[in-house]
């Protein structure tokens, strides 16, 4: 995945570098917080010129809004994290207590938000009827707590653990909002994607046992099943003011068409070879109806000698 940043600005400090290994919330890097912390005191100066005429007190609000928009980034953030963590559980990388403890936070997160708002709308009522219903002053008070997220924004963090790879990014570059600039990749989100042709999935189900050979690491097989089969592929077929192009065929034989299909290493993430890379090569076997079949067995035998050879070439 790619990560890019919610704000533009120049970027003072990479505080990762390239093959880094990362916690969840680990520092990536920040871009210049000055602009962002004068728009929080112009927000303020703002609020506190609504705010003229009233008979109360504004640092209160003040206060309260920027619990809200902490409590929102805490919430946003914890949300993402309960999301990935019911995926993962879905495809069997996460335990169902990772779900749960993610689910739990997220809760946790929704609560504070929630009391950091009914604080704000405390300190607001407080200046009174006329106060409150103002649409100025409301107007005032989100503006503030945008600038105020907008600053907390300017340090990108770690999404979760994973690693960063092909950093580019230096002191005094320009990032902008929105376009991808630094390539995350998580450590809780790992399979294999095996390309098989659609005459090879006639007895594939999901859950099938599959042995895998990785050539980062040889002399060993490692144990996995099927997670999935992919549903369709893109044929190539195009289009000409929209009708379907019929592409002559320039082969006797058309070549056959493969299917992805997801496996996962049994154990999870706790259970994936440190040696082996995002993109590296693995042999994989599926085992259909129990792996009990000849032709399985005897191809189960020639795998385990490649994982041998294959420290050869």
């Amino acid at each position: 995945m790619q990560i890019a940043p919610r704000v533009s600005g120049r970027v003072i400090a990479v505080e990762t570098y390239d093959n880094a290994i990362l916690a969840t919330g680990d520092p990536l890097f920040q871009i210049d917080p000055r602009p962002f912390e004068l728009g929080v005191e112009r927000a303020r100066a703002s609020l506190a010129q609504a705010a003229q005429g009233i008979d109360a007190s504004i640092a209160q609000i003040e206060a309260a809004q920027a619990q809200v928009a902490q409590a929102r980034a805490n919430a946003e953030a914890a949300r993402e994290a309960a999301t990935r963590a019911e995926s993962l559980f879905e495809r069997g990388i996460a335990s169902r207590a990772a779900q749960d403890q993610a689910q739990a936070n997220s809760d946790a997160a929704a609560a504070a938000l929630g009391a950091a708002e009914a604080n704000a709308e405390s300190a607001r009522r407080q200046l009174g009827a006329t106060g409150s219903d103002n649409p100025q002053l409301r107007a005032a008070e989100l503006a503030l707590e945008t600038a105020e997220y907008d600053l907390l924004s300017t340090l990108v963090r770690a999404p979760g653990p994973g690693v960063v790879t092909n950093v580019h990014l230096g002191l005094g570059q320009y990032v902008g909002a929105g376009p991808p600039t630094i390539t995350f990749i998580d450590g809780e989100a790992i399979w294999i994607t095996a390309d098989l042709r659609e005459n090879q999935l006639v007895n594939v189900l999901p859950d099938d046992r599959v042995t895998l050979m990785f050539d980062a690491i040889p002399g060993q097989i490692f144990a996995g099943h099927v997670e999935s089969l992919g549903w369709g592929i893109n044929p190539g077929r195009s289009e000409v003011g929209g009708l379907p192009v019929n592409t002559p065929a320039t082969q006797w034989f058309e070549p056959a068409r493969k299917m992805p299909v997801r496996i996962v290493v049994e154990g999870g993430i706790d259970a994936w070879p440190r040696s082996a890379r995002i993109g590296g090569k693995v042999s994989v076997l599926i085992h259909p109806d129990g792996g009990d079949h000849w032709v399985t067995k005897t191809s189960a035998f020639f795998q385990r000698i490649s994982s041998w050879t294959t420290a050869l070439y």
